[in-house]
Formats: C-alpha cells, structure tokens, sequence
C-alpha cells in the first residue's frame, strides 16, 4: 500500500473515531472504556498473530520498548485526553490536540536530534489556525478549566513522545504489527492497574450501542490506524505524520453532518480549507528548477 494511502486511513479512521468515543462513553465510566478499548484490541491483534504463526519471540529489552510505547500511546495519553474531555469542548480539545505535529517536530529535535521539515511551522499554523476557525463557536462558549487545558497539552505531549519511541522500536528490528500488539497489551494492563488503584467501578456494559463503538475503536481505530499512522512516521517522520491530527477533525464534522445535522458555517468552511492548505503546503513537491543548456 503507497504510503499517501496510509495517511488517507488514518486520517479517516480517526475522523470516524470521535462519533465511536462519544457513542462509548455515554454507556460507561472514560477508565473503563479506555481499558476495554485496548483488551480488545490486544486480544485480537495477539490472538490474530498467533494463529498465524506470526508472533516472534522478542527479548526482555524489545518489551522494555513495548512496554514505554504502550505507556505513551495506548493508556496514559488516552486517559489524559478523556481526562479533559471532561471538561472542556470537543472543539478546544480538537485545536489542543493538533498540536502534536508541533509537539512532534520539538520532541524529535529535542530527544533525537532530528532536524524537522522547515515546512511544519507554516504548514501546522494553517493547519491550527483552521482547526480553530472549525470550531470557532466551541471556542467562544467554551469555559475550559485550567486543569482540563493542562491535561489536554499532557496528553498531546505524551501521544508525541509515543511518536517518537516507536522509531526507537523500529531501531530494536521489531515487527510493526507484532510490536503494536505487544504495547497495546501492556498499554492494556497500564490501564487495569490505574482502575483498580483509584476505585474505578467495573462495569460491564450491556448495549449494543457501546460494543459496537468498542469493536470498531478497537480494531479499525486502534489496530488499523495506529499500523497505519506507525508506517507514516516510519516513513515521513513524526513531524509530517503528526498533521493527520489536524486533518481528521475535518472528517469528524464531515461526518457529524450526516449523524447529526451539523451545519457548515462560512467560519467552518475557511477553516476545512485552511487545514487543507497546511497539508499542501507540507505534502507539496518542490518545482524541478530548469537546467541551463
């Protein structure tokens, strides 16, 4: 698969994910869903491997990797981010976590050493800028608490800094998919831990409506996805890979147009289409300069 359609399916997964999140934890405590989310996804993906006899062996310092990818990617970011979904906006949220190209291109220069694409800063304030036009109404009513914006940016923070380690997996010769099943395992268990630690009730959702948005957050969200936006950063860079987080909001409320009516304001168009220059000016080939004969 190219790898431009690798971006096109996370981009489009998660844009469908925001629905599955709301539709999820309507029915059940954020801790909870969270963790369900990632014993399935881990369940299937592990069990899936197995069956194929494509589940290597890893040493004890692979899983010391996995288990740092599980802690940044698939647990405690997530917790963060729910965390202040609590009380703050979808929108506000949306324009806090779109940061993490910027959070990505720092972090890599900063922990890696890797120069980021001098095309991120311009392209990331269209992009942010146009995130924030699409829920300019959001910003306007919103009443975020200082706490909820902390943990917003920690939980943004933290899914960069899983960006990056999982260049550091890659270093380690580890298996994309095999590697991803293993730190959704131990993001799985994170997640238990952190539920039995701070009294989390165990619930065990009886409607259809809520495994229904687990199975899909679980599989095309978490399994599908994260493969996808791994093989971006592998290829791209975190810094190019992390303005998919900018772009699926712009699915999201496509999306919530057809669910749930939601009209599209002047605002709100100039803002799809200032994300979606920020992408052209990032993804943009350079002209070939002509040669003098």
């Amino acid at each position: 698969m190219p790898i431009s359609a690798h971006y096109a399916l996370t981009v489009l997964i998660w844009g469908l994910t925001w629905t599955a999140i709301r539709l999820q934890v309507e029915s059940a405590a954020v801790d909870n869903s969270v963790f369900y989310r990632f014993v399935l996804a881990a369940t299937v993906a592990l069990g899936g491997l197995a069956l194929l006899r494509r589940l290597p062996k890893f040493t004890l310092r692979q899983h010391g990797w996995l288990v740092l990818q599980g802690l940044t990617l698939y647990s405690i970011n997530f917790l963060l981010i729910y965390r202040a979904a609590e009380n703050m906006t979808s929108g506000l949220l949306a324009v806090v976590f779109s940061l993490a190209a910027l959070f990505n291109a720092f972090n890599g220069r900063l922990f890696m050493g890797i120069r980021p694409n001098p095309r991120i800063y311009p392209a990331v304030t269209l992009g942010i800028s146009g995130v924030a036009l699409l829920f300019w109404h959001d910003l306007q009513i919103g009443n975020a608490t200082l706490p909820a914006l902390m943990f917003a940016a920690a939980g943004t923070f933290w899914f960069s800094l899983g960006n990056l380690l999982s260049l550091k997996v890659r270093e380690e010769n580890i298996p994309l998919l095999a590697g991803n099943a293993w730190a959704m395992f131990y993001g799985a268990i994170a997640l238990g831990i952190w539920c039995l630690v701070n009294g989390v009730e165990w619930v065990i959702p009886q409607g259809a409506t809520f495994w229904g948005a687990t199975l899909f957050l679980a599989i095309p969200g978490s399994i599908v996805a994260f493969f996808s936006y791994i093989t971006v950063i592998r290829e791209l860079g975190a810094d190019k890979a992390g303005y998919a987080t900018v772009l699926f909001p712009v699915v999201a409320l496509s999306v919530s147009t057809w669910l749930e009516g939601f009209v599209w304001s002047g605002t709100a168009l100039a803002g799809a289409c200032l994300a979606i220059l920020g992408n052209y000016v990032l993804f943009r080939k350079p002209r070939a300069t002509a040669r003098l004969a």
